[in-house]
């Protein structure tokens, strides 16, 4: 059914949460590892906290920061201020130093909720409330009659930071219509059903946890468990404790899986969809593995989920999915032309319906109008569609490796080596070349057990990939620097370059 443009009241995602609260208080509506909330107990701590921070001057528009790991007090918090109208600014609790500093001072928030352990980080501010201790409580002490402020559907809701995994992180402002759209929308896509539990292992600062796990559930009035971080030993214990039937996954982590050691008991779990990107070529084997169906998607914080594929349905291999309602997408050269279908461009976008994208980045003009140029938004993502309007991601354009005057694509690359049996993990980079542009390096991870050369990763990549795409410098490494996401800071690793220990093949033509 075609989504209504105008309500009689626009319902925010505290209003869902306060009619299950009515309908089903006893349903779990959300856990963080061994904590639970039903929905009326979640409805109730929502409006004492909303009452107690009006107390503490928190007005309509006002910026409050959550710098909080993945706990019930964090969705109680953005709750509350959904009522009250304000703005949960949801910092990366990996930020620190500076990076922490500049964000801080980027929301202009004069009241924190923080984790104990960032207490000293937020320095000597007004009004600090800390979960656990004496703060906190006076918070939930709070008779439950807070006052409501009505917004609307374009107010600001929520500040999420892009990942940062390729520069500096911004802070999309994301109006309270993303965020209840976004997950009606999702929910419809993937088939999400009224006695699903959504699993998610990534943090709530992140657009999957907040945006595509909580907000769903919430809108459906079933339940969002979250684990406070990803596990490779404990990802299937954990689906098994929450009775999970649908997760999501990075592409890091689906490998991760898959890499471990096959198990009699890999398909008894209750599991039934596992939704992320990119998916690999050993998607089929996965799904048989562990009794689940994996589907591909495309979404980014900035936009949300825009490209689907059918939960169901026969999948082309490669494809993140079609553009769904209200969503238009268009890939574009760089003068902004449509360009015909096969070839690679920008991937660009822009909706039917108001307030379902990012309203700004906020403090960069220039950010934003750059963005939104000629009425699209562009994504910074290359890909291309075919001739039945499927999409294929191709990389991000700042992962593009320019050497001698082709364009490489570090996602190809990536997905070409961690087939071979002996890597775990790896990412693939410029670094300077004395010829100008740029070489391909690659720093690799391998499997508990297994031993591989440069020499022999070289050769492996002689034999089957395009001359030009053969890194000139391989690194071995312990792990890869990452965001609290999982996603690989190839920045660090561009920033840091060629090393002692780095092989290098030589410059070859």
């Amino acid at each position: 059914m075609r989504h209504r443009l105008s309500e009689q009241r626009f319902r925010t995602l505290a209003d869902h949460v306060e009619s299950h609260a009515l309908t089903r208080p006893d349903r779990v509506a959300l856990r963080v590892d061994d904590q639970a909330l039903t929905y009326a107990r979640l409805h109730d701590q929502a409006v004492r906290v909303a009452g107690g921070l009006a107390a503490a001057g928190v007005e309509r528009g006002d910026r409050v920061v959550l710098l909080l790991p993945n706990r019930t007090e964090f969705v109680v918090a953005w709750l509350a201020l959904c009522r009250l109208g304000a703005v949960a600014a949801a910092l990366n609790t990996a930020f620190s130093g500076e990076a922490l500093a500049r964000a801080i001072e980027l929301t202009q928030a004069e009241v924190f909720i923080v984790d104990r352990e960032f207490v000293a980080s937020v320095g000597d501010r007004a009004a600090v409330f800390v979960p656990g201790e004496k703060t906190w409580a006076e918070l939930v002490a709070h008779s439950p009659t807070a006052p409501r402020a009505e917004v609307s559907g374009g107010d600001p809701a929520m500040l999420l930071f892009t990942s940062g995994s390729t520069g500096r992180s911004k802070a999309c402002v994301l109006p309270q219509r993303y965020i209840v759209r976004q997950a009606q929308i999702f929910a419809e896509q993937v088939g999400l059903r009224t006695d699903d539990v959504l699993f998610c292992p990534f943090p709530l600062f992140h657009v999957d946890a907040a945006i595509f796990t909580v907000a769903p559930a919430f809108i459906l009035g079933t339940t969002a468990a979250l684990a406070r971080r990803f596990s490779v030993s404990a990802f299937w214990d954990q689906i098994r404790e929450h009775e999970a039937t649908v997760f999501d996954f990075m592409g890091a982590t689906l490998s991760m899986l898959y890499k471990q050691p096959p198990a009699v008991g890999d398909a008894d779990n209750p599991a039934r969809l596992g939704w992320g990107v990119p998916l690999p070529g050993w998607a089929d084997d996965f799904e048989r593995r562990f009794g689940i169906e994996l589907v591909e998607l495309y979404g980014l914080t900035d936009a949300g989920a825009v490209l689907f594929n059918t939960p169901g349905k026969p999948r082309r291999t490669g494809s993140c999915g079609k553009a769904v309602e209200p969503f238009e997408v268009r890939i574009l050269n760089e003068e902004g032309f449509e360009v015909p279908a096969g070839t690679v461009g920008e991937l660009c976008i822009r909706s039917r319906e108001p307030h379902v994208m990012m309203t700004e980045y906020l403090g960069i003009p220039e950010e934003t109008l750059r963005a939104f140029a000629g009425l699209w938004f562009h994504t910074g993502d290359l890909a291309y569609r075919d001739d039945d309007g499927y999409f294929y991601f191709v990389g991000r354009n700042k992962d593009v490796i320019r050497r001698r005057g082709e364009n490489i694509s570090a996602f190809e690359i990536e997905e070409f080596l961690e087939r071979h049996p002996a890597i775990l993990e790896v990412a693939a980079f410029g670094v300077p070349s004395e010829l100008t542009e740029e070489d391909v390096m690659v720093a690799a991870v391998l499997r508990p057990g297994h031993v591989l050369s440069a020499a022999d990763l070289i050769e492996f990549c002689e034999d089957h990939l395009p001359r030009h795409m053969v890194p000139r410098y391989v690194e071995f490494a312990a792990a890869l620097p990452r965001t609290p996401t999982e996603k690989v800071e190839k920045h660090r690793l561009a920033e840091r370059g060629v090393t002692a220990a780095t092989h290098d093949r030589g410059d070859r033509p």
